[in-house]
C-alpha cells in the first residue's frame, strides 16, 4: 500500500510553534516516527509539508493513480480552503483529516473544516500518533472508506 503524508503551514515548525498546543516533538522527529511505522507495517509512504495552498493541492492532484490513501493536515487551510476540499474530492483517494491539537477546545474559527466532509476520518487531538492511528486507519479499513 502507498500512502501519502501531506502537512500544510507552518507544520514544519512543531517544537518551536506553541509547544503548549502542539507539543516538543520536531518536524523531524514526526517525519521519523512516520517513516519507521510505515516501514513496520510495509506501508509505502511520501511525507510532504509545504505552506503554500496550491503546492498542497498540487500534491494530492499527482496522488491521482498512484497513493492508495492519504494522511491530510491541512493545518490553517482546514478552515480556510475549499480548493483543498476540492482536490481531495477530485481525486477520491480515501482520504483521513489529522490534526495534533483537540481543535474543539481551541478558538471557534477552528471548528470549522472544510475538508472534513471529503474525508472518510478525522483524528483530531492525539498528537503525531494521530498520523499512525490515521495509517492504520487506512490500510485496515480501506474498503469501507472511499
Amino acid at each position: 500500500m502507498k500512502l501519502l503524508v501531506i502537512n500544510g503551514p507552518n507544520i514544519n515548525m512543531l517544537g518551536i510553534r506553541e509547544p503548549e498546543v502542539y507539543g516538543t516533538q520536531t518536524y523531524d522527529d514526526l517525519c521519523r516516527l512516520v517513516t519507521a511505522y510505515a516501514a513496520r507495517r510495509g506501508i509505502d509512504v511520501e511525507i510532504f509539508q509545504s505552506n503554500h495552498e496550491g503546492d498542497l493541492v498540487d500534491k494530492i492532484q499527482a496522488a491521482y493513480g498512484v497513493a492508495d490513501g492519504i494522511v491530510l493536515n491541512p493545518a490553517a487551510y482546514t478552515h480556510t480552503s475549499i480548493a483543498i476540499l476540492d482536490a481531495v474530492k477530485a481525486v477520491g483517494i480515501p482520504t483521513v483529516e489529522v490534526h495534533l491539537s483537540d481543535l474543539s477546545s481551541r478558538e471557534p474559527f477552528r471548528q470549522v473544516s472544510y475538508v472534513r466532509t471529503a474525508c472518510c476520518k478525522a483524528i483530531i487531538g492525539h498528537g503525531i500518533d494521530g498520523y499512525l492511528e490515521a495509517m492504520d486507519y487506512l490500510v485496515e479499513a480501506k474498503s469501507v472508506c472511499k
